[in-house]
């Protein structure tokens, strides 16, 4: 049996549509029974790396979120290993494509304890604007340890993007906090996804049927 899943697009543009047809491709959507990071169960699912490190996929998400960047003030992007590794260098080497460069870092969960000893690695600057970028957010976790490791080194956080809102308190937190938060897609805790308007170049309003 094949169930359906209400696809509300809205205003969208060829380039998120095309998003979410490539997490549908890569299988980066999953329905069935899962456990999230957080202990809860779901019968819906984001595998993002399915999509950051499919060569199409890391191409289209690093220019929609350089054109997320172009009204705002930000000296580097950065998010926490592994899940914002691919999305920051995606970003940073389409970016020198454009002739537009942007530096990007990341955090590590711990510092490591050789070496440099640092947590944060890569093009970084203490006391800098900073954009914080991840995968996914769910409760917010992962996202709030990155904002933590760099405004413990004097940073502003300016914006905070991910791929996909799960819907699931995350970006409520963080919008409470009082960050400039934005998705490219959202996964509903019902499973519906939409695509939301995401960068400046508008399209046209088109529906469609995600299908499991």
């Amino acid at each position: 049996m094949v169930t359906s899943y209400s696809l509300e697009l809205g205003v969208v543009t060829d380039r998120t549509q095309r998003i979410l047809d490539l997490a549908c491709e890569t299988g980066a959507l999953m329905y069935g029974n899962f456990t999230l990071s957080s202990g809860k169960k779901s019968d819906h699912y984001y595998d993002g790396k399915q999509l950051s490190q499919h060569p199409e996929g890391a191409y289209l998400i690093g220019e929609e979120i350089i054109d997320m960047l172009t009204v705002v003030d930000y000296d580097a992007i950065g998010g926490l290993a592994i899940s914002a590794i691919p999305i920051v260098t995606a970003v940073t080497v389409v970016s020198h494509i454009k002739e537009k460069p942007i530096r990007s870092f990341w955090v590590r969960e711990e510092p490591k304890e050789h070496g440099t000893k640092k947590r944060i690695e890569g093009q970084f600057k203490k006391g800098s604007k900073v954009v914080i970028i991840d995968d996914v957010i769910t409760g917010g976790n992962s996202v709030v340890k990155a904002i933590d490791a760099v405004k413990a080194e004097g940073c502003e956080v300016v914006k905070v993007i991910v791929v996909v809102d799960r819907h699931e308190g995350g970006s409520d937190r963080l919008k409470n906090e009082g960050y400039d938060f934005t998705a490219i897609l959202h996964l509903w805790p019902s499973g519906e996804v939409t695509v939301g308007e995401s960068s400046d170049i508008k399209g046209e309003a088109r529906e469609g049927i995600l299908r499991r």
